[in-house]
Formats: C-alpha cells, sequence, structure tokens
C-alpha cells in the first residue's frame, strides 16, 4: 500500500514536468518502431518478425515446408499452426522487451513499481 502511494506521489510530481515526461514518451515509441524481434516455431521452420509495436514485418517459411504446403493438406495445416506459434512467440518477446523499456524510462523517471502498473496496458 505504502508502494502505491509513493508511486501516486512521483505520478503527481511528475505531472507537474509534462516536458520531462513527454520525452519519456517519445523515447519509449522511438525504440519500439525500432525493436524488432523474431520468434520461431518447428525448430527454425517457421520464423516471424514483429517489431515493438506487435506489427509483423516477415516471415519466413523454409522451403521444404513450403513445397509440402502445395501437395498435402496436413501439411498446410502444420504450416498454418507453425505461422501462429512463431507470430506469437515473437509478440511475446516483443511484449517482455517493450516492458524492460518502460520499466527502464519509469525507473529514470524516479518512478520505479510504476511500470508494472503500466505494462498491465500493453496486454
Amino acid at each position: 500500500m505504502f508502494d502505491q502511494l509513493k508511486a501516486m506521489q512521483s505520478i503527481a510530481s511528475l505531472l507537474k514536468n509534462k516536458e520531462q515526461l513527454a520525452e519519456a514518451g517519445e523515447r519509449i515509441k522511438a525504440k519500439t518502431d525500432a525493436l524488432r524481434v523474431t520468434g520461431q516455431a518447428g525448430g527454425g521452420a517457421c520464423r516471424a518478425t514483429v517489431t515493438g509495436r506487435m506489427n509483423v514485418v516477415d516471415l519466413t517459411l523454409d522451403p521444404a515446408l513450403l513445397a509440402g504446403m502445395s501437395v498435402d493438406e496436413k501439411t498446410r495445416e502444420l504450416a498454418t499452426n507453425l505461422i501462429k506459434d512463431a507470430v506469437n512467440d515473437a509478440m511475446a518477446l516483443a511484449q517482455e522487451q517493450v516492458k524492460t523499456m518502460i520499466a527502464k524510462e519509469a525507473e529514470a523517471l524516479g518512478l520505479p513499481g510504476v511500470s508494472d502498473q503500466l505494462s498491465g496496458l500493453l496486454g
């Protein structure tokens, strides 16, 4: 409870300095825009790359997997599952990195612990 009161007090004092808060927001935005994280599934047969804003920017399928997709329904189903798994893996990794970025910025602003509450907004 005391930690929450301390965090609220820090936020109130920070709101007085909106410029510092805006700069931190811009740093986080730039870092998430630049962040690229690759997840994989099927031992690397499928790889997906996402940004810190959770946009898929690349998807790579192993040529053998692609060849099998045109012939076999079972392979198409496997490929679909691998794609979903790789994208979900990449997004989970990216979310962790964004959470770490937010925690560092919050700590630099004198708001340790607030990042846990703020990161809940990310999902």
